[in-house]
C-alpha cells in the first residue's frame, strides 16, 4: 500500500543500525539498494536508550545489524536483540579501529546494570566514528559487510565507497589546514568525552567535563576552571542529551564560548 515516501512500502530491504553517524555513512555507500534505520534516535544518548517495543519487532524484519561495537546501548541490548531477531546478521564496525582503551567509561554489564567509573579495566572508548581515519575504517567495514549481503551489487558499493572515502578525505584536508595556523587552540573542554578519537588523530587536548560518567564535584569544577585559563581553552562543548549548567558556569567564569 503506498506513499512514495514510506520505503518500507517499496519493499527495499533494511539494514538496522546503532546511531545516526553509522546511518550517514551507511547510507553513502548503500545508495537506493537498502533502507537504513538507526535504533538510536538523534538527541538521545547511546550510552542508556532503551529501543521501544515497535523497534524491536521492526528488528526483526532487517537483513542486517550494523553495530558500532563498544557503545552503552550494544552492550546491554545486543544479546536481547539476538534472541530476537535470531536469523540476523550482525557486522561489527570496529574492526581494524586502533581503540583507546579508558578505564573512566561507564560500564554496561550484560545485567543492564551500569558500573561507575573505575569498576573495572580495559574499558574502551566506545566513540569511534569521531575521527577521519577512523571513518574510513568503518566505511571499509561497511563496504565488506554490504558486499556479504549482496554479492550481485559489488561495483557500485565500490564505487559509492570511493566517493566517500574522497569526500572524508577532503575533511581531513580541510582540518588539518585549520590545525596548521599558528594560532589555532590546541585544547578545549566537553561535558562528555566523546572526541578522543578525534584529538588522539590531531594531537589536541581533550578536557572533558564529567569525571568517570558523573557530575563534578565542586573542587574537581574548581581544577576545571584552572585548567580552561592555563591550557587557553576558548570553547566548551555540549552534546545536546546533556545538562549544560556546569558548562555554562565553567563558561561565565572563564570567558569561554558554550558550542
Amino acid at each position: 500500500p503506498g506513499s512514495k515516501t514510506n520505503n518500507r512500502s517499496e519493499g527495499k530491504p533494511v539494514i538496522t543500525v546503532t546511531l545516526e553517524p553509522l546511518r550517514y555513512l551507511t547510507e553513502a555507500i548503500a545508495g537506493d539498494e537498502f533502507t537504513v534505520v538507526s535504533m538510536v534516535p538523534k538527541g538521545s544518548s547511546p550510552e542508556t536508550y532503551d529501543p521501544t517495543p515497535q523497534q524491536l519487532v521492526d528488528l526483526a524484519q532487517s537483513k542486517a545489524y550494523f553495530r558500532i561495537g563498544y557503545i552503552g546501548f550494544e552492550q546491554t541490548w545486543t544479546e536481547k536483540l539476538t534472541d530476537n531477531a535470531p536469523h540476523l546478521q550482525f557486522f561489527d564496525m570496529s574492526e581494524n579501529v586502533e581503540l583507546i582503551l579508558d578505564d573512566t567509561h561507564a560500564h554496561h554489564h550484560k545485567d543492564g546494570h551500569v558500573h561507575e567509573g573505575h569498576t573495572h579495566a580495559g574499558g574502551v572508548e566506545p566513540h569511534i566514528w569521531n575521527s577521519t581515519i577512523n571513518a574510513q575504517i568503518i566505511a571499509g567495514n561497511i563496504l565488506n559487510a554490504l558486499c556479504a549481503i549482496d554479492k550481485a551489487n559489488e561495483n557500485a558499493y565500490m564505487e559509492r565507497y570511493n566517493a566517500l572515502i574522497r569526500r572524508i578525505e577532503h575533511t581531513d584536508s580541510l582540518i588539518c589546514q585549520m590545525l596548521s595556523s599558528p594560532n589555532a587552540d590546541r585544547a578545549f573542554m566537553i561535558y562528555h568525552p566523546a572526541l578522543s578519537y578525534f584529538a588522539r588523530d590531531y594531537g589536541l587536548h581533550q578536557i572533558p567535563i564529567e569525571a568517570g560518567g558523573k557530575e563534578p564535584s565542586p573542587a574537581h569544577l574548581k581544577a576545571l576552571i584552572d585548567t580552561c585559563n592555563s591550557e587557553n581553552v576558548h570553547v566548551i562543548f555540549v552534546q545536546p542529551e546533556f545538562d549544560r549548567r556546569n558548562a555554562e558556569l565553567i563558561a561565565q567564569q572563564t570567558g569561554t564560548r558554550v558550542v
